[in-house]
């Protein structure tokens, strides 16, 4: 009888390691999934005077936008909002920001055509693209979302549905905010304040 309720007691334990180590194995693999799928992190695009990276700014905060220059109405408003929010920031704050407009649009956004489409907004800003494949991997890497969408009685012969986020990045190229398209030039600039306070 003692020789069975050890046995017992055994199995019972042996049980209970295997659930914890069952349990322990299972919490590691969804850490690991968690940070494989963390969005966000540096990339390298092309612009008019060449290769763009996230790292080449290391002591800036990133405002990181994705869009086209033929898009009639978000992103210049994301953009104009962006350039008077960067206008209620003092000196010292704003040469801490380097807005990024990224376009998925390669076919028409030549990096000079996208240079001085930005250049319009602010002559600081960036204007980055790449070819589609590069672009698709960093539409990606931060989640963000366009279809092209076919217009056969329009000039332009198509349009472009994208997402709206605007992404504010760290100096350690991580996403710290999500805004949009139509936040406020004031929401953006005090978000931009405590930001770079922190």
């Amino acid at each position: 009888m003692l020789k069975k309720t050890k046995s017992v007691y055994w199995a019972f334990a042996v049980l209970i390691l295997a659930i914890l180590a069952t349990t322990l194995f299972i919490q590691e693999n969804n850490r690991s999934q968690a940070k494989s799928t963390r969005l966000g992190g540096d990339f390298t695009l092309m612009t008019s005077e060449g290769t763009v990276s996230l790292s080449d700014f290391p002591d800036k905060m990133k405002l990181v936008f994705f869009g086209y220059t033929h898009c009639p109405d978000i992103c210049p408003l994301t953009l104009a909002n962006v350039k008077v929010a960067l206008k209620q920031l003092p000196d010292n704050l704003r040469s801490q920001i380097q807005t990024i407009f990224i376009s998925v649009d390669p076919k028409r956004d030549t990096p000079e055509h996208l240079s001085q489409y930005v250049r319009f907004f602010d002559p600081h800003f960036i204007g980055a693209t790449d070819t589609q494949e590069n672009i698709d991997k960093v539409v990606k890497q931060y989640g963000a979302f366009y279809r092209f969408v076919d217009m056969p009685d329009s000039s332009m012969g198509y349009s472009v549905d994208h997402s709206a986020q605007l992404y504010l990045i760290g100096k350690d190229n991580q996403i710290k905010e999500y805004l949009f398209h139509d936040s406020s030039s004031e929401e953006i600039a005090e978000i931009l304040k405590t930001a770079l306070a922190g």
